[in-house]
């Protein structure tokens, strides 16, 4: 892997989505509640999608260093994360941009190689 590369893998333990809703404030049931029915017909709960992003962010700002050089983030959520879920961070400088920035590209998927965020970018620049 190169100096431009990272991968970081996250376990989604049992406890995270009650953790996540206890800080964010986001208690929907689908989140915390293993009798409600997800749209798909399958039981919940499903981590907060904010939650998988979230460690998207500090997987591009341990490898840049300094959380505060993140400057933005864009990703679209393409498959729900559950519990006892193993996630893989993959991620590649895209593009530096003339005024200093940098994008990084990351793919993250489960521990089945289906892609639980797609199209996301990271960019960071100086503090």
């Amino acid at each position: 892997m190169s100096e431009n590369e990272f991968s970081e893998e996250q376990k989604v333990d049992r406890y995270r989505a009650v953790l996540y809703a206890g800080a964010s404030g986001d208690f929907n049931p689908i989140h915390i509640d293993p009798s409600v029915r997800l749209p798909d017909g399958s039981r919940g709960p499903i981590l907060h999608g904010l939650c998988t992003a979230a460690w998207m962010v500090d997987a591009v700002s341990r490898h840049v260093g300094d959380p505060r050089k993140i400057k933005g983030m864009r990703t679209r959520f393409s498959s729900p994360v559950r519990l006892g879920d193993r996630l893989s961070f993959r991620g590649e400088l895209q593009q530096e941009n003339e005024d200093g920035t940098q994008v990084y590209a990351i793919d993250a998927v489960n521990q089945d190689d289906e892609p639980v965020l797609k199209r996301s970018t990271v960019t960071v620049g100086e503090v």
